[in-house]
C-alpha cells in the first residue's frame, strides 16, 4: 500500500498532564477539525490522553508531513499558552518556560514520532493500540475503549461519534 498514512504520536513536555483538562483536549480536536476542513489531512483514528496524543492520519496531496505537523503543534501550543494566561494559571505556564531563541515556552516534546503505515496488519495494530490506550492500567481513564470520549473508538465500535472530522479507515 503506497499512501501518506501515518501513525503520529507526540507528548507534552516533561509528561506534564496538561491534557487532563478537557478544554485543552478541545484545542486539539478543534485543530484536527480545522486541518480536515481545509483539506490538509484526513483523520482515521485518535486518542487524547492526559499528557500525549496518538493519531492515524493521511496527509493529503499537495501537503507534506513536516509542514502539517509543525503547523498543528505550533498552533496548539500557542492556544495552550493563551488558555493558561486567560485563566490566570501563570504558575502552571512557568512549567513550560524554556530558554530558546525562537520561543519562550515549549509545550510539546521535540521530535514527535511519525511512522508510515504500510500494511493493513500494521494499521490494525496501531488502531488497537490507540483505542486501548485509555484502558491501560497506568492510565485508568475508562473501562472500555468506546466509553472514552476523546477517542475514535466509539466511532468504530458503536458507529457513533461527535467528532465530525473523522473518516472511516475502511474508506482507504
Amino acid at each position: 500500500m503506497d499512501t501518506n498514512l501515518y501513525f503520529f504520536t507526540v507528548t507534552i513536555n516533561q509528561w506534564i498532564p496538561l491534557l487532563k483538562d478537557d478544554s485543552f483536549k478541545s484545542i486539539i480536536t478543534d485543530s484536527l477539525a480545522y486541518l480536515v476542513k481545509n483539506g490538509r489531512v484526513k483523520v482515521y483514528a485518535f486518542v487524547i490522553m492526559t499528557n500525549h496524543i496518538h493519531l492515524i492520519w493521511l496527509i493529503n496531496e499537495n501537503h507534506n508531513l513536516s509542514d502539517v505537523q509543525r503547523d498543528f503543534l505550533k498552533f496548539t501550543a500557542q492556544q495552550f499558552r493563551f488558555k493558561l494566561v486567560d485563566s490566570g494559571k501563570t504558575e502552571y505556564l512557568e512549567k513550560f518556560k524554556v530558554e530558546k531563541s525562537d520561543r519562550q515556552y515549549s509545550f510539546w516534546q521535540s521530535r514527535p514520532l511519525s511512522v508510515e503505515l504500510w500494511s493493513d496488519k500494521v494499521i490494525d495494530q496501531k488502531m488497537d493500540y490507540i483505542h486501548n490506550n485509555p484502558c491501560q492500567e497506568k492510565e485508568q481513564l475508562t473501562d472500555l475503549p468506546e466509553n472514552y470520549k476523546y477517542s475514535s473508538a466509539s466511532f468504530y465500535i458503536n458507529e457513533e461519534t461527535e467528532w465530525n472530522f473523522l473518516s472511516h479507515i475502511g474508506e482507504l
